[in-house]
């Protein structure tokens, strides 16, 4: 059992928890993730590591409210446990000798953008973040991000906070001045599908971190095969970081569908026996 030790709403629907994990905490590296079970019948569902700390032994995760384990993920408090939390998972980001580098992060993938750009920061990288989300009540972690020493760029769809524009605007406006030497974009598909398209045509490398279905997060089940370079790579053991201007992303967003109709009857199932779901 993991004892949760932290836990915070930072949206309507997002949500952060820390667990004490010591053993994962000490080996944690961003960029890298875990999977977690709420209880015993749960599923197994794969979350990136948004903080952690090796020395007090508690790793910290974030989370949308998206379907039924996040639903009853989002209900559990300090003092509650998870059954299981397997980690840490997957290759680290690569961070030393980039150089001038861009980190883009989309909505919930701002938990798995803040790790990344502070290891760059802190290997000597000269980092720029975009920080993005549809609205300033989904923009998270801005005050974590002002901590750091990197110039942050923030954005809103809708102008409520920061720039009114998408994160691909900022990032073609640093690629056009010849600002960046490597991007990375972080968050959900179509918006890596846009940065590494927008980078592409300045021959900026770039990387993405991949959010394929996974289940059982050690290369064995094959569910999380992703086609990169028309290659077949598996994103919990192979990535989840791989080559944005090389990945398939028409048929990682297909495959992302798979379960939806499942996903939203199991969530339906929940909501009539839970009188707190939301």
């Amino acid at each position: 059992m993991f004892p949760i030790v932290h836990t915070r709403r930072l949206s309507d629907a997002v949500f952060e928890m820390g667990v004490e994990a010591p053993r994962i905490a000490r080996k944690a590296r961003a960029g890298q993730f875990l999977i977690l079970r709420v209880d015993a019948t749960g599923e197994r569902i794969p979350l990136t590591f948004s903080d952690w700390s090796a020395e007090e032994g508690w790793i910290r995760f974030i989370f949308m409210q998206v379907g039924k384990t996040t639903h009853k993920l989002s209900h559990l408090e300090v003092g509650d446990s998870l059954a299981d939390v397997v980690g840490p998972l997957g290759v680290p980001t690569h961070t030393d000798e980039l150089g001038r580098v861009a980190v883009v992060g989309g909505g919930v993938g701002a938990a798995v953008a803040y790790p990344v750009a502070r290891a760059m920061a802190e290997a000597g990288a000269d980092v720029t973040v975009i920080l993005g989300a549809r609205t300033a009540d989904l923009l998270i972690l801005r005050e974590e991000f002002e901590a750091l020493p990197v110039k942050l760029i923030v954005c809103t769809d809708d102008g409520s906070a920061g720039e009114k524009a998408l994160v691909t605007a900022p990032l073609k406006a640093l690629c056009e001045e010849g600002a960046i030497d490597h991007a990375m974009a972080i968050g959900p598909a179509v918006m890596m599908k846009f940065c590494a398209e927008t980078t592409r045509e300045f021959g900026v490398p770039t990387t993405v971190s991949l959010n394929p279905i996974m289940v059982d997060g050690t290369g064995m089940c094959g569910a999380c095969r992703v086609t990169v370079g028309g290659e077949t790579k598996f994103g919990c053991v192979d990535g989840p970081d791989f080559d944005g201007h090389a990945v398939d992303f028409e048929e990682l967003m297909s495959r992302q569908r798979v379960y939806n109709e499942e996903e939203r009857e199991a969530d339906a199932e929940y909501a009539r026996g839970c009188q707190c779901h939301q």
